[in-house]
């Protein structure tokens, strides 16, 4: 057993190589996000489900949240797969809008979607690298009903406003009844009961269920704000 701990600990402490090809791919992702994501001008992240299916009113939903923000002259970045993100490329390629997909690599999910623009798919084997890219060329973060990933994506983005590590841009929670009760357990424990976040903490989120909503939000921030990349 020592043996055997002794080994483990060499393996961790990086005595016995660096693992090169890793951090090779790792460099290679952050190099094409740099590249690519800045020529596609401003943008709007869409965060949601891959579950959702086409017959759900979220589908629905984000596809003309999608439409509304091309319209208003903003391209859509979604997940590249299925459910919610597939619904926002689909609202913004169908409207003539930028249309672009962050796919990741995943056992379950065995490719993107059809509506990603060809020249605007970028494929990530990692999700840290990922999500530097929804942020950082985001003019506005959208969160639709979702999962661990949702969760994931927009407590990273509410972290980095608030430690004022990016700026504050619009963000903003669409469905009501699905979004309520963690607002509640939010501004009521950690807020109100524990004071881990302070009250103005929660003036980082807007929550609608109306795509004319999101898009309006948006406008009136940046009629003050200058459109740019966020750090």
């Amino acid at each position: 057993m020592k043996k055997q701990a002794k080994a483990e600990s060499r393996s961790w402490s990086g005595k016995e190589g660096v693992p090169s090809g890793r951090l090779f791919r790792i460099m290679g992702e952050f190099a094409e996000g740099y590249e690519k994501l800045p020529k596609f001008g401003p943008c709007v992240s869409i965060f949601g489900s891959a579950r959702v299916s086409v017959e759900s009113p979220y589908y629905a939903c984000a596809q003309r949240t999608s439409e509304l923000l091309v319209q208003a002259g903003y391209g859509i970045i979604t997940g590249g797969g299925p459910g919610i993100m597939e619904a926002g490329n689909k609202g913004a390629k169908q409207s003539g809008g930028r249309s672009v997909g962050l796919h990741i690599l995943l056992k379950h999910e065995k490719d993107y979607n059809g509506y990603i623009d060809e020249d605007k798919l970028l494929t990530f084997r990692y999700f840290f690298t990922r999500k530097v890219m929804f942020i950082q060329y985001a003019q506005a973060f959208v969160y639709m009903p979702g999962g661990f990933g949702t969760m994931d994506e927009l407590f990273e983005v509410l972290t980095l406003m608030q430690t004022g590590k990016i700026s504050r841009k619009p963000l903003i929670l669409v469905g009501v009844d699905y979004w309520s009760g963690l607002l509640k357990w939010i501004q009521e424990e950690m807020s109100f009961r524990n004071a881990y976040i302070a009250a103005e903490d929660l003036n980082l989120i807007t929550v609608t269920d109306n795509p004319d909503m999101v898009v309006d939000t948006i406008n009136r921030f940046y009629e003050a704000q200058e459109l740019r990349p966020n750090f």
